[in-house]
């Protein structure tokens, strides 16, 4: 488990960042894989979600998560909906007794506070979602429900630059929309280029006026004791990969 210092300054919250430990599965998944979609037995993904969800003080079905497609769809979660399906890489809540939950294994987990409105969210931000701006989207939501916002948000465990390598036309695909984006690539050889996606959040969150934000450092493609990869699992040819959760609520 791993915790923003920013955000852990608010009582009025609850937050974590989940390594892969301390679950139920076993085999490629082990142990604490939190993804539906994966092909570990249901039955131990629902035992990690329970895990989860008791952690963070919420009944099972509280625990609100997303079918994350890497889109920029942002959805407002209130307690009068039915959410047996959100269709979003981005959630966000004024409502108490929900925890909001967001899935990784090497793309960006995004969660925040903003203190103005007491306003909690989470944000599924991979390079897709991210260049087709689930972040900008998040800022027009919040913008038309509160006007006003004060966001504090963490950027957590994600897949780092020295792990992240691309082919040059993924690299000419974001110079090509902002000349400033080649400061986030290194040249590796002369065709692959290596991306700071991480960088490039904390760019985007800069940009739309996120400002008080904090990262955890940590590198999920090399660090195969506390986090899943997807891009691990491609280099090592397995068939499948686990997927870790981040998650928040208001107290």
């Amino acid at each position: 488990m791993f915790f923003s210092e920013k955000l852990n300054k608010f009582n009025n919250i609850k937050h974590c960042f989940f390594s892969k430990n301390n679950g139920f599965s076993s085999g490629l998944y082990e142990s604490l894989n939190c993804g539906i979609g994966s092909k570990d037995k249901v039955s131990n993904v629902k035992e990690n979600l329970n895990y989860v969800a008791n952690f963070m003080g919420v009944k099972s079905e509280n625990l609100i998560l997303m079918n994350q497609t890497h889109s920029n769809n942002v959805v407002l979660i209130n307690p009068n909906n039915n959410y047996s399906k959100i269709d979003a890489d981005a959630i966000i809540t004024k409502s108490k007794g929900f925890a909001l939950g967001v899935l990784t294994a090497d793309c960006v987990p995004i969660i925040f506070y903003d203190q103005i409105n007491n306003t909690i969210g989470c944000v599924h931000a991979g390079w897709k979602g991210a260049f087709s701006g689930i972040i900008e989207n998040l800022i027009d939501k919040l913008i038309g429900i509160n006007k006003k916002f004060k966001i504090t948000a963490s950027v957590g465990p994600c897949i780092q630059q020295k792990s992240y390598e691309v082919d040059h036309s993924f690299f000419k695909n974001f110079v090509n929309d902002d000349k400033e984006n080649e400061l986030l690539f290194k040249k590796k050889n002369s065709e692959k280029f290596l991306f700071d996606l991480r960088g490039y959040v904390n760019k985007k969150l800069k940009n739309n006026g996120i400002v008080d934000v904090d990262n955890i450092e940590m590198d999920t493609f090399s660090d195969d004791k506390n986090f899943f990869s997807y891009r691990r699992s491609l280099k090592l040819a397995e068939t499948d990969y686990g997927r870790c959760i981040s998650t928040i609520k208001l107290l």
